[in-house]
């Protein structure tokens, strides 16, 4: 006799199918055009009123890569994150800072709200940065990484997003402009620039709202 083969969509009481179907709809993988998502999505607010009411479920997207390119440092990205970075601290979260191309100004930092005692540096060699930004992310020990990311293709980038979506993660790579040329799975990238003394922050991709893309945004993060 043949084998034969059901599905937990179309067999069992109603109430299992749509439970079943409930599960694949919020998992974090699956991508839902539109606002309706933005509803559901898990987010960290980014600090700035403006660029939360812009962004959909009013933050930075949890479980997903957040592309920061920007043409060279001290445009405002880390003006930009430390809002978000010190409210994870101040909860007692662990955000790791991987490969950073200075040394961070600790009092800056405390002066923003972050809280050192959760805040971890890791200066790995290039080769291996790869792998700790992986693992924090994975192993749901870090509820943040910054990553600085010169280079990166886009199997290395799914192996992060990934990696996102299991930790629960915000995962923030700071790459230089020139990335905007490649494809990636990331579920928001933006480029930063300076207007005056505001940080300018433009859409260049955000996976739960694609008309979003070429928008621009003040923020006063800084």
């Amino acid at each position: 006799m043949a084998a034969v083969l059901t599905s937990p969509f179309t067999t069992g009481p109603r109430s299992a199918r749509h439970a079943a179907l409930a599960g694949v709809r919020d998992h974090p993988g699956i991508w839902r055009r539109g606002r309706e998502h933005a509803v559901s999505l898990r987010t960290q607010p980014t600090g700035d009123a403006g660029l939360d009411a812009r962004l959909p479920g009013g933050g930075w997207p949890r479980g997903g890569l957040i592309e920061i390119l920007a043409g060279h440092d001290g445009l405002g990205e880390m003006s930009l994150l430390l809002p978000a970075i010190a409210a994870l601290t101040r909860t007692r979260r662990r955000v790791a800072m991987i490969g950073p191309p200075y040394i961070p100004f600790a009092p800056a930092w405390i002066a923003a709200g972050v809280d050192p005692a959760h805040l971890v540096q890791i200066d790995a060699a290039a080769a291996n940065r790869h792998w700790s930004a992986e693992q924090c992310l994975r192993t749901g020990c870090c509820a943040a990484i910054l990553h600085w990311l010169p280079e990166a293709d886009y199997p290395r980038l799914r192996r992060l997003q990934l990696a996102a979506e299991t930790g629960d993660a915000l995962a923030f790579l700071l790459r230089p402009l020139q990335a905007r040329r490649e494809s990636t799975p990331a579920a928001l990238r933006i480029e930063v620039s300076r207007f005056e003394s505001d940080t300018c922050v433009k859409i260049l991709k955000c996976r739960n709202n694609p008309d979003l893309a070429g928008s621009s945004i003040l923020s006063r993060c800084a």
